[in-house]
């Protein structure tokens, strides 16, 4: 899954693709590079953000969705929003994947808008508002936290009829170091097998800060941890840099 932020303030790629025809560029370097989901990200989520309400991620997405479908039709599209307005825009614009990083938690109707979409659904785990987003919480067991909240989350998303879904544990997300890195050498206790995993560990502060590092500085630690995910039957990993990805990828599939 590559990244097109379409956003003025993300972290590492700010102000970059916020525009339809930069957008369109980039995501037709992602597809060369091997990306097979395009994750577009109209509202950056990162520390001290911007807050945008659904009609502002509409105006900033305009024609993008469409017009990459155009030109890609065999690539997927997730939308990462937390809107349920914005999804139903973005299903009208043909996406094939909700990513709701605030599993449904920031607006009420999302559960009900992915059922009557029936598109696939990106549960991730978060603090339970978009103002305690960041808020590190020492948990006594961050997997079996995760784990509790899937339980609940997918049960509340079976029963409104939501059946494709995909579980993200929410690396970056009001977890402290010590327990990311607990998470990555517990990928394959994460989840209940019966659902793919989704790892997005992409330039996030936990890899860099400890070394010292800046995001873009990365790149190798993050293939290694790509990996470790990889072999504990992680499905999908959500990156910047597609091609180094790809080649883990490739790596891993020829060790099989």
């Amino acid at each position: 899954m590559g990244i097109l932020n379409l956003t003025p303030d993300s972290f590492s790629d700010g102000g970059k693709f916020n525009n339809e025809n930069s957008a369109l560029k980039h995501a037709e370097k992602l597809v060369k590079e091997g990306a097979e989901i395009i994750d577009i990200g109209p509202q950056s989520t990162r520390p001290h953000a911007e807050f945008l309400s659904s009609r502002e991620e509409i105006r900033r997405i305009g024609n993008t969705i469409s017009r990459i479908k155009k030109e890609f039709p065999e690539i997927l599209i997730s939308l990462d929003t937390f809107y349920a307005e914005t999804v139903r825009f973005g299903y009208n614009e043909g996406v094939d994947i909700i990513n709701d990083i605030s599993g449904g938690q920031y607006d009420e109707k999302m559960f009900d808008t992915a059922a009557e979409t029936k598109l696939p659904y990106i549960l991730m785990h978060i603090n339970p508002s978009y103002e305690t987003m960041h808020d590190k919480i020492r948990f006594e067991d961050i997997t079996l936290e995760v784990n509790r909240y899937f339980s609940k989350k997918v049960h509340d998303l079976l029963q409104k009829g939501v059946k494709d879904i995909i579980l993200d544990p929410g690396f970056g997300f009001g977890k402290t170091v010590e327990d990311q890195m607990k998470m990555i050498h517990e990928v394959e206790y994460l989840g209940f097998e019966r659902f793919p995993l989704l790892i997005g560990i992409s330039r996030k502060s936990f890899i860099y800060k400890p070394l010292g590092k800046s995001p873009l500085d990365i790149n190798e630690e993050t293939q290694k941890l790509h990996m470790k995910v990889l072999e504990q039957g992680a499905k999908i990993v959500r990156v910047h840099d597609v091609a180094e990805a790809r080649e883990t990828l490739m790596r891993f599939l020829q060790k099989k």
